[in-house]
């Protein structure tokens, strides 16, 4: 019998195929591009503070020049649109804000959630700071493991907490409880707050932080149901 012909660039019998190219493997893998306005859009939406054109720049992957004609761009749209909110450029930095003409009803709102029980959020929260006190927000996320910034808002607008002093290394805002807390809780000092188990794991694990905090946030549960009654 003939022998059938190779067919010219055809793999030889038996050979592994060849691996793709790295380029090709790169392309599979890359997350798809954002466009510039509903990214920056995106990470305004999270932020917390006011944030700099260069390092929105730096988080949508676009010169600084798109960036900064962009936010000005969103800014007049939302302003010629009448929203309930603005963009404003503040102390350097991007930020979004409540409209001025809604002020009333963004008072009656945060008056109204002053006088609600507190949610199993805000309590985790509030006992992070009560037992880690002074301790940033990003610490205050690190144990609980989720992000606690409008959580923390709301610790804030309450009077259960307030800051205190900024990070040496990082300068990141400091957060403590207030007298408020203690009167809320029924103590006459942090000293009367339930102590831990004392075999609870070290707090440098990402883990065991997680699992701290759900004692300390029963502990501060404990107290406040014994204040409630």
């Amino acid at each position: 019998m003939a022998a059938v012909p190779e067919q010219p660039g055809a793999p030889e019998a038996g050979a592994a195929p060849e691996a793709p190219e790295a380029s090709e493997a790169t392309e599979a893998t890359e997350a798809p591009e954002v466009a510039l306005r509903p990214g920056l859009e995106a990470v305004l939406m999270v932020a917390d503070e006011p944030i700099t054109e260069a390092r929105l720049a730096e988080a949508v992957q676009h010169p600084v020049a798109e960036v900064a004609a962009a936010l000005r761009e969103l800014a007049a749209e939302y302003a010629a649109q009448d929203r309930g909110f603005e963009l404003r450029l503040v102390a350097g930095g991007w930020r979004y804000y409540s409209s001025a003409a809604c002020a009333p009803v963004v008072d009656r709102f945060v008056l109204d959630g002053q006088q609600a029980r507190l949610t199993q959020a805000a309590l985790e929260t509030l006992a992070v700071v009560a037992y880690r006190q002074p301790v940033s927000r990003s610490r205050v996320s690190a144990v609980r493991g989720v992000n606690c910034d409008g959580v923390m808002r709301t610790l804030v607008q309450r009077g259960l907490v307030e800051e205190t002093g900024t990070e040496p290394e990082t300068g990141a805002i400091l957060y403590r409880t207030t007298s408020y807390f203690l009167e809320r809780m029924g103590l006459r000092g942090l000293d009367e707050l339930p102590e831990l188990a004392p075999f609870l794991p070290e707090v440098d694990d990402v883990e065991a932080e997680s699992l701290e905090g759900t004692a300390i946030a029963d502990a501060v549960a404990a107290a406040s149901a014994r204040e409630a009654q």
